[in-house]
């Protein structure tokens, strides 16, 4: 992959860079214990980047998470901007031929998503015969008018999985010029393959965060237990759930595991436990992701999410440089990192 040939803001490029590495790194150190449950790792803390466990990785190497937050980015890009079809599509890929896997191969998927990506592959075949398209053109519909004749809304009601946050960074990544846009596609980019209200919400909260991250906010404002009230505009009016606006106050800011906080895969233990790290970090990147892997359970995601944030916030140049050093994909992660601050800034204009 080449990069573009301009000149990109140094400090947005680092914290770009951060938010999608410190994803990448989140997952890669819970992936090793992930599904473990949380007396384990009391008895077996994660203090470092490790090989095999849970998937037989080596050390440094992503899931599920960062693949598909890789898959949004690439459309992102690709598309010049925001297309629910294509994400779609790339997520297809994934699933089917281990595009943007770490291991060539999807090896990990979660059960709202995999419900999720046959239910659009069944769209596609009955779209094909009702407009006698052929079924190897469809990954490539470009058509306008043809597009939004097709639901990309392939979830049922209800399915309120973590799957849609773990992948949100690139999308308030791309968008951060412009919040209110940003934080409407954050919440349909989580709706597409996960119909609860609260993932939609959840998504928006969360990318209204990196949002702010991206334009500077000190760690105080992020974590403003007004954030919401007083960015309201962001968020076109439209009311978050109340679960999501609990956490947007702050019930997140409690004692760890012993006062309620967990790493499972539902979307509202989720945010809170990503947000639960980032508060309780004492300003370390490292400390914040051991802290969200070892609450056990779903840690390579919990982690993920709390990456996403974190790194935006404290940018690439802070995360653990050992951790760096094993880093799968690196490089490229650089050059995408480079494209989306290009695009996105075209995109705007």
């Amino acid at each position: 992959m080449n990069v573009p040939d301009v000149s990109i803001n140094r400090e947005i490029l680092n914290r770009i860079r951060g938010s999608m590495t410190g994803m990448a790194l989140g997952d890669a150190l819970g992936a090793h214990v992930e599904f473990r449950p949380h007396q384990f790792l009391v008895n077996n803390p994660v203090k470092d980047l490790e090989s095999g466990g849970t998937w037989g990785l080596t050390k440094g190497q992503f899931t599920d998470d960062t693949s598909m937050a890789l898959c949004l980015a690439n459309s992102l890009v690709a598309c010049h901007g925001f297309n629910t079809y294509d994400q779609l599509v790339r997520y297809k890929w994934w699933h089917k031929f281990g595009y943007m896997s770490a291991t060539g191969h999807c090896f990990d998927i979660g059960a709202a998503t995999s419900n999720s990506l046959r239910e659009f592959e069944r769209r596609q075949n009955i779209f094909a015969k009702k407009f006698s398209i052929p079924l190897t053109n469809m990954d490539r519909l470009s058509d306008s008018e043809l597009l939004q004749q097709f639901n990309v809304y392939c979830s049922e009601e209800g399915v309120a999985g973590n799957g849609a946050l773990m992948r949100l960074a690139p999308v308030p990544l791309f968008f951060y010029r412009d919040p209110p846009v940003a934080v409407e596609y954050s919440g349909v980019s989580g709706h597409i393959t996960h119909g609860d209200i609260k993932v939609y919400d959840a998504c928006r909260y969360y990318g209204a965060l990196i949002v702010a991250a991206l334009q500077g906010y000190e760690k105080e404002q992020l974590l403003d237990d007004n954030f919401y009230q007083k960015h309201k505009e962001w968020f076109s009016k439209k009311k978050l759930h109340p679960d999501i606006e609990s956490i947007s106050k702050g019930s997140y800011k409690k004692n760890g595991y012993d006062a309620g906080i967990r790493g499972k895969g539902y979307i509202v233990n989720a945010l809170e436990a990503a947000l639960w790290a980032f508060w309780s970090d004492g300003n370390s990147f490292e400390t914040g992701a051991l802290a969200a892997v070892n609450l056990g359970d779903d840690t390579d995601t919990t982690a993920a999410i709390y990456g996403q944030l974190a790194g935006a916030h404290y940018g690439y140049q802070k995360l653990p440089k050992r951790w760096l050093q094993h880093a799968y994909a690196k490089k490229f992660m650089h050059k995408l990192s480079k494209w989306i601050a290009f695009e996105g800034d075209r995109c705007r204009k």
